[in-house]
């Protein structure tokens, strides 16, 4: 009996790793079908929006993706700061206009360069970011949020007075589409290939660095502040990291929409478009860096096709919004992977 019992328990020994080296094999077997898929996906994507101008000849409808692709580099570089680090920023909106201000007063009075009147938007709204965030991280929650707004308010302020640099309520007309070398963007087709490359690259930079140290530091700071301080890490200066890039990537934004609408003026830096954005987030699925994107094309599409059929459509909005916060807190992104989920448990059944 005693043999017996020895050999059960060999035989069990033997057993567990084996088991256990099946479990995690068919682990790294999904995760590595789950990462094909989405690579996948993700080509499909890329080859739709290249052929897109030739399969829909339409301006209208190739200016309207070109806006969305836009506002989804603008939506991404607020959810670094609202999905990643948990700073939930009511004032992206000043980074956005500074640099779409200053893109648009290179492009008129000096060069319609490409890359003079680009650095020099992203340029300045990485300086405005280095001290707005400097200020703004020593507070947090409610706090953190009414002093960003504060400050774009400021940058409003300065907007509407400054009518010697900013035109005033008036703005700035006749902002040139760039060129670069011997390309010429100034046709909708075109322009659309230019916004298309900052798109792919802003969101390939971005993925790579929310995957980096850095990007685990952002999200160690939004599950729990404390604990990051405590194990040694300096919060202060991943907030202000996470706070400047993304005010660095919603500058390269404002200038390209300064490019796109030919025209800047003080409603590009209100509140109203950071709530804009920020509803975008929300909508798409904040910490997903693909749900903002589908927020700005969600929210842009509705804007566009209802405003078309009524004068209500910020009343359809905010009760799309409503359902959001409500019933699918996770957004577009949450309520796919909820019906994956769904569909792959019934079919294992």
């Amino acid at each position: 009996m005693a043999i017996l019992r020895d050999r059960e328990l060999t035989d069990s020994a033997a057993v567990a790793p084996a088991a256990a080296g099946a479990a995690v094999g068919g682990a790294q077997t999904q995760s590595r079908a789950s990462r094909r898929s989405t690579l996948v996906s993700g080509l499909t994507v890329l080859a739709t929006l290249l052929v897109f101008p030739f399969v829909v000849p339409s301006v209208y409808l190739q200016n309207v993706i070109t806006e969305v692709l836009i506002f989804g580099i603008f939506a991404m570089s607020l959810d670094l700061l609202i999905g990643y680090t948990g700073l939930v920023s009511f004032g992206h909106a000043a980074f956005f206009g500074v640099a779409a201000y200053t893109a648009a007063i290179v492009a008129t009075r000096y060069s319609d360069n490409l890359l003079a009147t680009l650095a020099a938007g992203v340029v300045a709204a990485g300086l405005l970011a280095v001290p707005t965030g400097g200020l703004a991280i020593r507070s947090s929650g409610i706090y953190f949020l009414m002093l960003t707004l504060a400050f774009s308010q400021i940058v409003y302020a300065a907007a509407w007075k400054w009518t010697w640099l900013t035109g005033g309520s008036n703005g700035l007309a006749g902002v040139p589409r760039p060129k670069f070398g011997g390309f010429d963007f100034s046709s909708p087709a075109t322009f659309y290939y230019l916004v298309l490359v900052f798109f792919v690259a802003t969101f390939l930079a971005l993925r790579r660095l929310v995957s980096s140290p850095l990007g685990h530091s952002f999200i160690g700071v939004r599950e729990n502040e404390s604990r990051m301080q405590a194990i040694g890490y300096d919060v202060w200066r991943i907030k202000l990291a996470s706070f400047v890039i993304a005010g660095l990537f919603g500058g390269l934004a404002g200038a390209l929409f300064s490019y796109y609408n030919g025209f800047v003026s003080p409603h590009d830096v209100y509140w109203s478009v950071s709530g804009h954005v920020m509803i975008m987030v929300i909508i798409g699925g904040a910490g997903t860096l693909v749900g903002p994107v589908l927020g700005a094309a969600f929210f842009l599409i509705v804007q566009n096709v209802v405003s078309s059929q009524t004068d209500r459509w910020p009343l359809i909005m905010g009760l799309a919004f409503i359902f959001f916060v409500l019933a699918a807190r996770r957004g577009i992104v949450g309520m796919y992977l909820d019906a994956v989920a769904v569909a792959r448990a019934a079919a294992r059944r």
